[in-house]
């Protein structure tokens, strides 16, 4: 198996922040992936766990790569970049995981 490097990113929202703004922050989020080479998949959801352990993170989005020099390359792109500058006054509270995917 060809290991994966899953690059997790969990946001929680401004109380400002309205349904439509996060609509649009999760449309231009899922744009990256025909934007930035090297990013394999992306997917997100929403959080419905029902154990209240979010701890104010409310969308978890997971994009993939095939290496660390191909996340490396998307994390200074101008389009992750812009991104992140048009997210920045909407979250509150922003958590960012890396890792190797492992299977057993």
């Amino acid at each position: 198996m060809m290991k994966k490097l899953r690059h997790v990113v969990m946001f929680g929202f401004t109380e400002e922040t309205t349904p439509e703004q996060i609509d649009e922050i999760v449309r231009r989020f899922a744009a990256l992936k025909d934007l930035i080479a090297g990013i394999e998949s992306f997917e997100w959801g929403a959080n419905v766990s029902p154990e209240g352990l979010g701890q104010g993170l409310s969308h978890c989005f997971l994009a993939t790569f095939a290496s660390d020099a191909d996340r490396d390359a998307y994390l200074p792109h101008p389009d992750h970049v812009a991104f992140a500058d048009f997210v920045k006054p909407h979250v509150a509270k922003v958590t960012v995981l890396d890792y190797w995917a492992q299977e057993r």
